[in-house]
């Protein structure tokens, strides 16, 4: 009985940790495909970048831990702003085929250069001496570094939401989510609102790969292996909502480092079939809008 708590205890932690980088990472999706109805399918690649930013920091410039994390989230989303300017403006009234196939090409483009710069090896990161090593917590010894990556993860979405809840930015971001020609009428310019939640979406994804970056691998096929994740985040929890990715998150994280250390025999199997029948019974997600 001890061994199985002990068991059920290390699940739930490290579930929550790669939850919470699941989180960070996807809810950029949320809102910007809320707020803008595009489809974009290359969020990954904004996450790979951040890691590939935070290891290429770490190790070729020695640069300390807190500025590499800084790093990623800046040059990311300002890369994503002209990406967004040159690119994406051009497609926001394209159909969503034209959309998807716009975003599978950047994956493909992005991974073209990944391999070319890095290679198709995996990076190693090299963390700090003090996120290295165990953190005492009511007798029982947790990875220091996941323990940070909850206690921050957990602080950087305390701040987003007070972003979205509480300033005048997240007040015209949710009336364009609500609706948009209502937000243009009474002189919202939401132009450029979408550049700076762009922006900023894709900032925290780099923030988000470079933070998990000791938990997922970053290598070249990054964005692939892990879309279907960002994707069921962002379904399951609702387009638009903060709430519903996060819960979302959490289930997904918990569940799948349960099946991996209990069934890891079925792989992601019931995280899959969980979301086709969440989906089939509220096809907007747990928190989305109804029509």
């Amino acid at each position: 009985m001890q061994a199985f708590i002990s068991s059920l205890v290390s699940v739930a932690f490290h579930g929550v940790a790669y939850g919470m980088i699941l989180y960070v990472i996807s809810v950029g999706l949320s809102v910007t495909m809320g707020l803008m109805g595009f489809t974009n399918l290359a969020h990954g690649v904004f996450a790979m970048a951040g890691g590939y930013v935070l290891v290429t920091s770490l190790s070729r410039f020695h640069l300390p831990f807190a500025l590499a994390l800084v790093l990623a989230f800046v040059l990311v989303a300002a890369a994503s702003v002209v990406l967004e300017r040159f690119l994406y403006s051009r497609l926001y009234g394209a159909s969503e085929l034209e959309q998807v196939l716009f975003t599978i090409g950047l994956i493909f483009m992005s991974v073209a250069v990944a391999r070319l710069l890095y290679g198709t090896l995996q990076q190693p990161v090299v963390l700090p001496d003090y996120l290295k090593g165990q953190f005492a917590l009511l007798g029982r010894d947790f990875p220091a570094y996941r323990v940070f990556l909850i206690v921050f993860s957990a602080a950087m979405i305390g701040a987003l939401w007070f972003g979205l809840e509480r300033t005048l930015w997240g007040a015209m971001v949710r009336a364009a989510v609500d609706n948009r020609a209502m937000a243009q009428a009474i002189g919202i310019n939401t132009r450029r609102l979408f550049t700076i939640t762009f922006a900023v979406g894709s900032g925290l994804a780099g923030l988000g790969g470079a933070l998990g970056a000791d938990i997922v691998a970053i290598q070249p096929t990054y964005p692939f292996e892990q879309l279907v994740y960002f994707l069921i985040v962002v379904s399951v929890g609702g387009l638009g909502s903060l709430r519903g990715p996060f819960v979302a998150a959490l289930l997904i994280g918990i569940t799948d480092t349960a099946c991996k250390y209990w069934l890891p025999q079925f792989g992601a199997f019931f995280i899959y079939a969980a979301t086709i029948g969440l989906l089939l019974w509220r096809p907007m997600g747990l928190f989305g809008k109804r029509t």
